[in-house]
């Protein structure tokens, strides 16, 4: 038996193709995910015209999404977070931001994202402005900016000391300890 199949999509797969494409796969994949799924059929010439049929429909919905992705594209545009977090004097945080409250962040104010979409290296453990990257869908992501805050605000910069004054002469002052010494 082959390691690989030709077979025909019925759906979208991301990272596989679109419906209506063939395509090449292991055969293990398709006889155990793909066809009891539903997802692909065997690429034979009757498949493949009833396919071409199915792709118009296809074609209309897939430009309907994308303009509901591009949508919510510009909807997040001029979304900016901001939160408030416990920290150290240091501005490490005692806890981090990661995905999930971020998509909290999101849905407070009106937006819906899947955590899937929100790309984070690593969750943020420290205070300061940094900008998320959001993806939407295929080439569409948008970067959102977020200031993380400690608690109580920002610490007060420590007054740097005054200068001290500078003496013209070139005499050195004796400490009154030691002269009574």
């Amino acid at each position: 038996m082959s390691k690989t199949v030709e077979i025909l999509l019925r759906e979208d797969i991301e990272n596989l193709g679109n419906c209506g494409d063939v395509v090449r796969v292991a055969s293990g994949y398709a006889r155990n995910y793909l066809f009891p799924h539903r997802l692909a059929q065997a690429a034979n010439a009757e498949n493949i015209k009833m396919i071409a049929r199915r792709q118009e429909r296809y074609a209309i919905a897939r430009a309907e999404r994308l303009k509901e992705y591009e949508a919510l594209a510009g909807s997040l545009a001029g979304v900016e977070l901001h939160t408030v977090e416990n920290a150290d004097r240091d501005g490490r945080l005692y806890g981090s931001v990661n995905a999930a409250a971020i998509v909290k962040m999101l849905a407070e104010a009106g937006h819906e994202v899947a955590e899937r979409q929100v790309r984070l290296a690593a969750p943020i453990k420290a205070v300061g402005a940094t900008e998320i990257l959001i993806h939407i869908y295929g080439e569409i992501s948008v970067t959102i900016p977020l200031m993380v805050e400690p608690e109580g605000g920002f610490p007060e910069p420590e007054p740097e000391p005054a200068p001290r004054p500078k003496r013209d002469d070139n005499s050195y002052e004796m400490p009154e300890e030691s002269l009574n010494g």
